[in-house]
């Protein structure tokens, strides 16, 4: 790594998420692009499991709770959350592919 060039997990995940809006017409490719690139601006390989992992973790429990106050039953909302959570947890793996790529090429 260059010193002074400290990459930030924000960025990372507004880049990640950027491109795998852009890309999401790629299955595997999208968010493997979207990986790398964020990857390379989290600035360390650390940071880049961070930002791909804390949003994941963090839109599941939004949509527990959302689900969960929209139904009004907590059992309902989980199952509703759960749903949404597959999809989130299926755009992971590629997600966590590129960042650690490009986290160790950068």
């Amino acid at each position: 790594m260059k010193e002074g060039n400290h990459g930030s997990i924000i960025s990372a995940v507004l880049w990640m998420l950027l491109i795998s809006v852009l890309l999401f017409w790629l299955p595997f490719i999208g968010p493997l692009i979207a990986g790398f690139v964020g990857g390379k601006k989290a600035g360390g390989l650390g940071n880049a499991v961070i930002a791909v992992f804390v949003p994941a973790i963090i839109m599941a429990v939004l949509l527990f709770a959302f689900a969960t106050s929209l139904t009004g039953a907590p059992l309902i909302g989980f199952i509703a959350g759960s749903g949404g959570f597959v999809l989130i947890v299926s755009n992971v793996g590629p997600l966590l592919l590129g960042a650690i790529i490009g986290a160790i090429l950068e």
